[in-house]
């Protein structure tokens, strides 16, 4: 019995589930592989449903079966050697209205899917596979010759430019039809239809529930997003593995979108997409809903392949806030810390505090703050309107990075800077160094870099700096600060001591920006 009566850290509500047991395999159901076990699993969870609760045990062996619909007062435990294999038949899953990518839009529904369920619980050790290799489009440019031939071989179709293949002629176009329709007003399912098999399923989906224990299992191979916690609350995460190949596109490991009082730990995520993601809607969307994302706690995590390690965005048009993360280890991650947003988004991110995070081997930068992602920057400002993203009041501490393309990239909005940034304990081994354009309020302090190539910092258009107590070795030039812009200003540089440091200025820096520098610069670009 899962028992309610106290609470997890963090203010987390445990599911309360009765005492009382049952075993699939009592039901009629067979793990021989090749069995459909669809109306038996769905059948035995809603007669434990309307007994009052309990758990249903899935034992050793393979389970064929389409979408499970998750129940309330309901355990599924799955017992070591239990492997549930999803349909990989399009029609098998109905069109149901969710919400995906920050909007509302018809999906296919998810192989675990629960709306509206409170008090449920899915623990073990045995394996959920989503089948999604039947589902997911393959960029040609993430395959080998030999694999990209064995594909094209077994079916499906490849589009116009021969750089991604398709399951099937539907879900080709079904990006131009979704467009089509939304522009003329149809929302209707009915019309959704004929691209079901464009409408990629999430492996797991929970809309609207309350107080879910996700405890012990391994879910993979999803046709979209693994997990995706939407517009629920009290939700425990706790030693399970998420894993999708490295090309599985939107292949997240965790999303969680909309939900407040969730507790994340001991997991594991090896995925094709972000890790771990925060999330609460997108642009107009996700202001109406204005569902923030809020009291999450997240430790004692391994995020190995993925986009992002952990990222805050770029869906978070509702906000996010009051996150509290630590002991996260980053194994081969293409971005380390990803917070991530565009103008038209709104909302805000405030109040998170990132510690104890080691990164190895990430391609790209250890830590990124981009509020252009996947748009060209500009420097000209615009008008501030509800529809500015701003983020703010962001500390990272005792961060150790092994192997990354950059240590740090900043870059804020001209008409709103990242505000209150705070860098403190980070001992990095990069190529480059930080990169930090429009913010204020930044603090960096016990920094030890070691850099490759460029300066150690690099500063454009920042405002209210601190920065002291630096460390560096390797081959970084010289002048190893520069500073850049005519609005930096008071700017508090303590260079202390060590090997020598130089600050290099802009002509446009203005002479009066600094309120202290312990070794001032002998003049503009120097």
């Amino acid at each position: 019995m899962i028992d309610a009566s106290s609470e997890v850290e963090g203010g987390v509500m445990p599911p309360r589930i009765p005492d009382y047991t049952v075993h699939i395999k009592d039901y009629g159901a067979l793990a021989d592989g090749l069995s459909d076990n669809t109306e038996i699993f769905n059948r035995v969870l809603k007669e434990v449903a309307r007994r009052g609760g309990g758990r249903v045990v899935v034992g050793a062996g393979v389970y064929r079966t389409g979408p499970i619909h998750l129940q309330s007062r309901v355990e599924l435990h799955m017992d070591a050697g239990a492997v549930v294999y999803f349909s990989r038949n399009f029609d098998d899953y109905r069109l149901i209205q969710a919400w995906f990518e920050g909007e509302p839009c018809p999906r296919t529904e998810s192989p675990l899917d629960g709306e509206g369920v409170e008090d449920m619980a899915i623990t073990g050790t045995g394996r959920f596979d989503g089948g999604g290799q039947a589902w997911r489009p393959v960029k040609r440019s993430k395959m080998t010759a030999s694999a990209w031939r064995r594909l094209t071989d077994c079916g499906g179709v490849v589009n116009a430019e021969g750089t991604v293949w398709w399951p099937n002629e539907a879900a080709l176009r079904g990006e131009q039809i979704v467009r089509q329709l939304k522009d003329a007003g149809h929302f209707d399912l009915a019309r959704f239809e004929p691209i079901r098999s464009y409408l990629r399923p999430t492996l797991l989906s929970l809309r609207r529930c309350r107080r879910v224990l996700l405890q012990g299992p391994t879910f993979q191979n999803s046709a979209a997003w693994g997990l995706h916690l939407w517009a629920s609350q009290d939700i425990c995460v706790r030693q399970v593995q998420v894993r999708n190949p490295w090309y599985a596109q939107n292949g997240d490991g965790l999303d969680i979108d909309s939900c407040r009082r969730v507790l994340v730990e001991q997991s594991i995520f090896d995925v094709g997409d972000d890790g771990i993601c925060l999330k609460s809607g997108k642009d107009q969307a996700g202001r109406d809903l204005g569902m923030p994302t809020s009291d999450v706690v997240i430790r004692d995590c391994t995020i190995f392949h993925g986009h992002g390690g952990l990222t805050i965005g770029s869906e978070m048009s509702g906000g996010v806030n009051r996150i509290r993360a630590s002991r996260l280890t980053m194994c081969g991650t293409d971005i380390g810390l990803r917070f991530k947003s565009v103008r038209g988004r709104g909302g805000i991110v405030e109040d998170v505090a990132i510690d104890q995070v080691t990164m190895l081997d990430i391609v790209r930068q250890a830590i990124s703050v981009d509020l252009f992602y996947q748009t060209e920057a500009a420097s000209e400002p615009v008008r501030i309107s509800d529809d500015t993203p701003i983020f703010r009041d962001l500390s990272l501490s005792n961060i150790t990075v092994l192997g990354a393309e950059r240590a740090m990239m900043v870059r804020g909005l001209p008409e709103m800077p990242v505000q209150g940034l705070s860098v403190e304990g980070f001992t990095a081994k990069c190529d480059q160094g930080l990169w930090v354009s429009d913010a204020t309020r930044l603090r960096l302090t016990h920094l030890q870099l070691e850099i490759a190539e460029g300066p150690l910092l690099s500063l454009n258009q920042c405002t209210d700096v601190f920065f002291s107590s630096l460390r560096h070795t390797g081959t970084a030039p010289a002048g190893q600060i520069e500073i850049q812009g005519e609005k930096s200003c008071d700017l508090q540089l303590d260079l202390g001591e060590g090997p020598a440091l130089r600050v290099v200025t802009g002509d446009e820096v203005p002479s009066g920006a600094w309120c202290a520098l312990t070794s001032k610069p002998s003049g503009k670009g120097s």
